[in-house]
C-alpha cells in the first residue's frame, strides 16, 4: 500500500490540484526556454556587431585582450552559480544578460574564422538537435540522473583536454573534444531539462520562481552554446 504522504509532484493521481500544477509547470518552462532565447539573441547580435567592426575585433583577437575574452564567461558562470541564491531576482537577470553580452564578445570570433553559411547551417542542426533533446528530457518518464555523474565527468574531462590542447594545438585532439563533447552536452539537454522540472515540483508553491528560471536558461543555454562550438569544429567551413 502506497504511503499518501510520500507522492511525487508529478504523480498526477496523487495530486488534487494536478491541472494548477501543470499549467503552473508549462508556464516557469516557458519563462526558462525565453530567457534562454533572449540570451542566445543577446549572444548573436553582439557577436555580430563585433565580428563587423575591425575597429573592435583587430585589438581584442589580434593581442592578449583576446585571453581576457575567452575567459571572461567562466567568471560570469561561476559568479552566477556561487552566488545566485544571495543575489535579487533583477540583480541575477541583470547579471544574467551581461554575461550573455560577454559570450557574444567570445563568440564572434567563430564568424571570423567560419563562413556565414556553415554558421548558419550548424546554428540550425544544433537547434533541431537541442529542441530533440530537450523535449525529451520533458516527456521522458525514465530517471536520467542516473546519467548526470557520468555526464559531469565527462564535461571535466573535456575541459581539461581543451585547456591542453590551447598549448599543444593537436588537431586530432581537437576532433575527438569535439565528438565527445556532443555526446555530452546532447546528452546535458536531456538532463538539465528533466531537472529544471524536478527543481520546479521541489519549490512549487513558492511566490516567485524567477530565479530558477534564469539558473535554468542559464544550464540550456550553456548547453546550446558548447552544442554548437563543438558542431562548428567538426562541420564548420573555414572562411579562407
Amino acid at each position: 500500500m502506497s504511503n499518501p504522504f510520500h507522492t511525487s509532484p508529478f504523480d498526477t493521481a496523487a495530486r488534487p490540484f494536478g491541472a494548477v500544477f501543470d499549467e503552473g509547470l508549462r508556464k516557469h518552462m516557458l519563462r526558462v526556454y525565453n530567457f534562454m532565447m533572449l540570451g542566445l539573441g543577446v549572444t548573436g547580435l553582439v557577436a555580430f556587431f563585433v565580428a563587423s567592426t575591425p575597429a573592435l575585433y583587430v585589438p581584442i583577437f589580434t593581442t592578449p585582450l583576446k585571453w581576457v575574452v575567452m575567459l571572461a564567461p567562466l567568471a560570469f558562470v561561476m559568479v552566477l552559480s556561487w552566488r545566485f541564491e544571495r543575489m535579487s531576482a533583477s540583480g541575477l537577470q541583470g547579471l544574467f544578460w551581461a554575461f550573455c553580452a560577454v559570450m557574444g564578445v567570445s563568440m564572434a570570433s567563430i564568424l571570423l574564422v567560419f563562413t556565414g553559411a556553415s554558421v548558419a547551417r550548424v546554428f540550425f542542426i544544433t537547434a533541431a538537435m537541442f529542441a530533440a533533446m530537450s523535449l525529451y528530457g520533458y516527456t521522458t518518464k525514465a530517471d536520467l540522473s542516473k546519467m548526470g555523474s557520468f555526464l559531469m565527468m565527462g564535461l571535466i574531462g573535456i575541459v581539461i583536454a581543451g585547456l591542453v590542447n590551447i598549448f599543444v594545438d593537436s588537431s586530432a585532439l581537437q576532433f575527438a573534444i569535439s565528438v565527445i563533447g556532443v555526446v555530452i552536452f546532447t546528452g546535458l539537454t536531456a538532463y538539465d531539462t528533466q531537472r529544471i522540472k524536478e527543481e520546479y515540483a521541489e519549490h512549487y508553491g513558492h511566490e516567485t520562481n524567477t530565479k530558477l528560471a534564469v539558473m535554468g536558461a542559464l544550464s540550456l543555454y550553456l548547453n546550446f552554446i558548447n552544442l554548437f562550438q563543438m558542431l562548428m569544429q567538426l562541420m564548420g567551413q573555414r572562411d579562407e
